[in-house]
């Protein structure tokens, strides 16, 4: 049996022209149209969610405009959708048997098992008309009519409503409805405008949270069609397809195994229970949809897809979006219920105060007044109303119901920031946490790196040379070694497209590296492929790194080849090529050997070496000579030193991290050599004392006490693994670090369920990594991290930019609620209002500040500890002063009545004039209060003001809307309309809140932050 094409890494695919990429992208469009034709013909049976149900890529479409397929379609299958079905069911291996196995049953697929299926887009709608598309019935999420319910069961509203309603009836009862309604009418208005805006703004947070739920599901596999590896969307699997698997993946539909080494299947979610299973092509061959391959590699038969796998459950798993609170909002919520003690027990003792001044008959400014032996029942029960919506006004003006939203909004906001191109949010919390993140744990491969990788550096025949042109002087022999070692040990593939002068090579970064090494040195991949038999494959892994193959050559020799790290290839080896023949391995040439090694590291290179051994016939009669591949007595064939660049910008970004406070620890599988050369490259090891670089077995001897005291100094980490990786996060998080760590494969998951935010990478990292992470990071830059941590900061300064300015306006209203209350057994601002600026000041207010990008000193501050108080020092302060200021303002007008000059008006015009610009004065105070709470900190408070067209259309909405309210609905909201004079009071005072705000605080110690 030929051995199969597999990757042995993370992430895949080629190299390819701009010329095809610009072809590809025209293909793309092309085929969209089609598909979306086709897919309304036979997908009207179930709703399949906001998924594109494309039934063919671009890649495969242009894999048919590069070697037309002259393929013929016959109108059935060989075999029916129900008996594909039970394969995957109890007794299916019995199934499979009596169709003769994977080999019997691919032909009745139209399906070559190297190859895999044509993938033209007639063949893939054919299939999925046939046998279905991979895609899943999506629950429905909640529609407007649910949040609008939601957001009617509030209990000040409700209250407010029925004191309204009752106020009203008891008007019609007595006959006095004509001299005025308006009043209870504005509130019943007001309130029903404040849920319909509350409703609204959920549900439009809610949509945004959907799609980006959607980008999470998008998950792309490699598949072989027309001989060529494509990456297609998970929806686009179709039956007969075929695809590579390896560790770290998740099964994408069910299927049956072609040829697997090693392969362990994790099947927890699919049979219920957390067991591991070892398949192989005779005793157990079923593939499950949604089981984790947690070692080995192989190539499995797509038999039943959707919902007619075992599964049956969305196969995108990563977790959505659900609504559980951050601990931001759990903490902003105990707010609002200690604010919601407070103005429950203050509104309750004013309105037994005011309550029992009228039934005294003390209270001479209530109209009518209380009269033992005149009063009518009916005028009582309308002032015991009226108390109670004067109690429930002062606990609408003070609960600060709106903080929790901030939190939301600045999420979501920051959510659809990144999530265009550089980062997607799984966990809420982590947006929380990335701010305050004083230690980065990240890998070196593709994250500081471009993982562009390229052989630059040889060893081998005793010729040593870094111009890979002169590698023909080799002899033959050792270049025919050489090249059959790459080609067979190999989980990459080399492809020639007819017509193309150079080939596609396939895999990952180091796989294409040395495959294309090889097509120099002249490798056929596929003759050489063909001249031989794979019976033993020893995988990759991290903790090995090494990866072998037995082969039987069609000479009746056996070879065993080797590949992995330079020093554990060596260090297996006695003998090497020296040009065409054979040399004993003695001291001397290990230490040459050794010295070349260090001599690559030391340029960043990571080395690699190849090493064989042949057997002789007698040796390979039987299987049991090979229980296992060996791996000693090898004979070296070549050092190569394979360069990786650092990212461009990456050595300014690590400094900008520095800038912030935030350390970053490189850890990689290369030697402490390489990765003390990569690291000092990009600026993270430095001529610092306490920068510390080691070796990965150094730190794990290590008692637990020793790794905790080195742990924050260390800055490499060579030869690691992610068993050192997790010790190294335990020892940091026990010294109160708050650490992001990243993650690419599946032995990856302790560590980052131990990080206090876990990154997974969208390019190389597996999907069980992305299943697991907080923050999936879109091109797997450090650039990327550094953004998603200045974002994560810009959330926490704006959510304490609204509770400061929230919790401003609560207290000040609650305050000059209180008050007036008590003086004049009335308030001055009624509910009407009070809900008028709640809106204005919950929903347009947080809008606002949400949209406020980060600012430029965020990253020039130190984190956020654990432990600090959320509510700062300085801001205690400003919000005293701007309260203290608001109440002495507003309490000023509504007391010295010669401020507006009213002398010549009635009292009761008087009143409401005097009541009106009270009311225009404080929701232009808490309009330049939301100016002022742009910078936390003091500073140039319009600053960027003009690039925000968000928040300038919030400011300029809240103002119209304010003057349309005092000029064209004061009857309902019980105002009157405003002269020059005092609309320019009104400006004025709330202008000077801004002036209150100048106070020097950095003056104080004690107030810097």
């Amino acid at each position: 049996m030929k051995s199969p094409e597999h990757d042995l890494e993370a992430g895949g695919g080629g190299d390819v022209t701009k010329s095809r990429n610009h072809w590809r992208g025209i293909v793309l469009a092309v085929d969209a149209s089609l598909r979306f034709k086709s897919d309304m013909s036979f997908e009207k049976e179930i709703e399949l969610g906001s998924h594109d149900q494309a039934t063919a890529t671009a890649d495969a479409a242009l894999s048919q405009s590069e070697e037309p397929i002259q393929a013929s379609y016959p109108d059935e299958f060989g075999i029916k959708l129900d008996e594909l079905v039970s394969i995957s069911r109890d007794g299916g291996l019995s199934v499979l048997k009596r169709f003769d196995g994977v080999i019997g049953l691919s032909p009745l697929l139209h399906t070559d098992l190297d190859k895999g299926i044509c993938g033209s887009p007639e063949d893939i709608l054919r299939r999925t008309k046939k046998f279905g598309s991979n895609t899943y019935p999506l629950k429905k999420q909640g529609n407007f009519w649910m949040f609008l319910g939601e957001a009617s069961r509030g209990f000040t509203l409700i209250v407010l409503v029925f004191a309204a309603m009752a106020s009203l009836l008891l008007k019609i009862k007595t006959k006095t409805i004509n001299h005025g309604w308006y009043e209870e009418a504005g509130i019943i208005v007001a309130v029903i405008l404040v849920i319909f805006v509350t409703a609204i703004s959920n549900y439009n947070q809610s949509l945004q949270f959907e799609k980006l739920n959607d980008e999470k599901r998008k998950m792309l596999i490699e598949v072989t069609r027309n001989g060529r590896r494509v990456e297609v969307p998970i929806y686009d699997i179709v039956v007969g397809d075929i695809i590579p698997l390896k560790s770290g993946d998740q099964v994408p539909a069910d299927g049956v195994l072609v040829s697997g080494y090693s392969l362990q299947i994790g099947e927890y979610e699919t049979m219920g229970t957390n067991r591991t299973v070892h398949k192989d092509t005779d005793t157990d061959p079923i593939l499950l949809s949604g089981s984790k391959v947690e070692d080995g590699i192989g190539t499995m038969l797509v038999t039943s897809v959707g919902m007619n796998t075992q599964w049956r459950m969305p196969m995108a798993s990563i977790p959505l979006y659900t609504g559980k609170e951050t601990p931001l909002q759990v903490y902003l919520n105990r707010v609002v219920t200690v604010f919601g003690l407070v103005s429950i027990s203050v509104a309750l003792v004013v309105s037994l105060i005011v309550s029992f001044l009228y039934f005294m008959g003390r209270n001479k400014d209530v109209s009518p007044m209380f009269d033992a032996g005149k009063t009518t029942l009916d005028e009582k029960i309308d002032m015991v109303i009226k108390f109670i919506i004067l109690g429930v006004t002062i606990v609408v003006a003070a609960v600060p119901e709106g903080l929790p939203l901030a939190v939301t909004l600045n999420i979501a906001h920051m959510s659809r920031k990144l999530g265009g191109e550089i980062a997607l949010v799984q966990k809420l919390s982590a947006c929380e946490a990335m701010g305050s993140a004083t230690t980065v744990v990240c890998h070196k491969t593709g994250i500081l790196t471009l993982n562009q990788m390229e052989v630059v550096d040889v060893c081998a025949g005793g010729l040593g040379t870094q111009n890979l042109d002169t590698m023909a002087e080799l002899s033959p022999l050792l270049i025919s070694l050489i090249t059959e070692g790459i080609a067979l040990n190999t989980n990459g593939s080399v492809y020639h497209p007819e017509g193309w002068p150079e080939p596609e090579v396939f895999g990952s970064a180091t796989e294409r590296a040395i495959l294309k090494f090889g097509v120099k040195l002249g490798m056929n991949f596929d003759e050489v492929k063909s001249r031989s038999t794979i019976f033993r494959i020893s995988p990759f892994n991290s903790s090995r790194k090494r990866r072998g193959v037995a082969v039987q050559l069609h000479d009746s020799q056996a070879r065993v080849h080797w590949k992995g790290a330079a020093k554990t290839i060596l260090a297996s080896c006695q003998s090497y090529m020296d040009k065409d023949k054979i040399a004993s391995m003695d001291q001397e040439k290990i230490f040459h050997f050794e010295k070349t090694i260090d001599d690559m590291a030391k340029k960043g290179l990571r080395c690699a070496a190849l090493a064989y051994r042949t057997y002789p016939e007698e040796d390979i009669l039987r299987d049991e000579a090979f229980p296992y591949i060996h791996e000693s007595n090898l004979v070296l064939s070549a050092i190569i030193g394979i360069k990786d660049s650092c990212r461009p910008g990456i050595r300014q970004a690590i400094q900008e991290c520095r800038n912030a406070g935030v350390k970053v620890c490189m850890v990689t599988g290369d030697d402490l050599l390489t990765a003390k050369a990569i690291a000092t490259e990009c600026g993270i090891l430095t001529d610092e004392p306490a920068d510390t670089a080691i070796l990965a077995k150094d730190f794990a001897s290590m008692s637990e006490a020793q790794r905790e005291k080195i742990a924050e100094n260390i800055v490499v980490m060579g030869r690691s693994s992610p068993d050192v990786n997790l010790l190294l996060l335990e020892a940091l998080s026990k010294k109160g670090q708050v650490v992001a760590a990243t993650g690419k494969g599946i032995r990856d998951a302790p560590s980052l369920r131990q990080a206090d935010i876990s990154l997974a990478m969208g390019i190389g990292g597996t999907s069980i990594v992305k299943e697991c992470s907080d923050i999936i990071v879109l091109d797997d830059s450090f650039a990327s991290i550094l953004t998603v941590i200045q974002w994560g900061r810009s959330l926490y300064t704006n959510v304490q930019r609204f509770v400061q300015f929230r919790l401003t306006v609560s207290a000040s209203a609650l305050i000059i609620c209180v008050v007036v209350a008590i003086h004049s057994h009335e308030i001055p601002l009624n509910v009407a209002q009070l809900l008028w600026i709640n809106l204005l000041v919950c929903t347009f207010g947080a809008w606002a500040l949400a949209s406020e990008p980060p600012i430029d000193n965020l990253m020039r501050r130190p984190p956020i500890r654990k432990g600090e108080p959320f509510i700062t020092k300085l801001m205690r302060a400003k919000f005293i002063l701007q309260v203290a200021y608001q109440v002495t303002a507003l309490l000023c007008i509504n007391f010295l009545e010669s401020i507006l000059k009213l002398e010549n008006k009635s009292l009761d015009d008087a009143n409401k004039v005097k009541n009106t610009v009270i009311f225009n004065c404080f929701v232009f105070c808490q309009v330049f209060n939301e100016i002022e709470c742009r910078t936390p900190y003091q500073g140039n408070i319009y600053r960027g003001i003009l690039k925000n067209h968000l928040f300038l259309g919030t400011i300029a909405i809240t103002v119209i809307l304010q003057v349309i309210v005092i000029e064209c609905f004061g009857i309902f909201f019980s105002t009157v309309r405003l002269n020059r004079k005092q609309w320019l009071i009104s400006i004025g005072i709330g202008l000077f809140s801004q002036v209150a705000n100048r106070f020097p605080f950095q003056a104080f110690p004690y107030l810097r932050n």
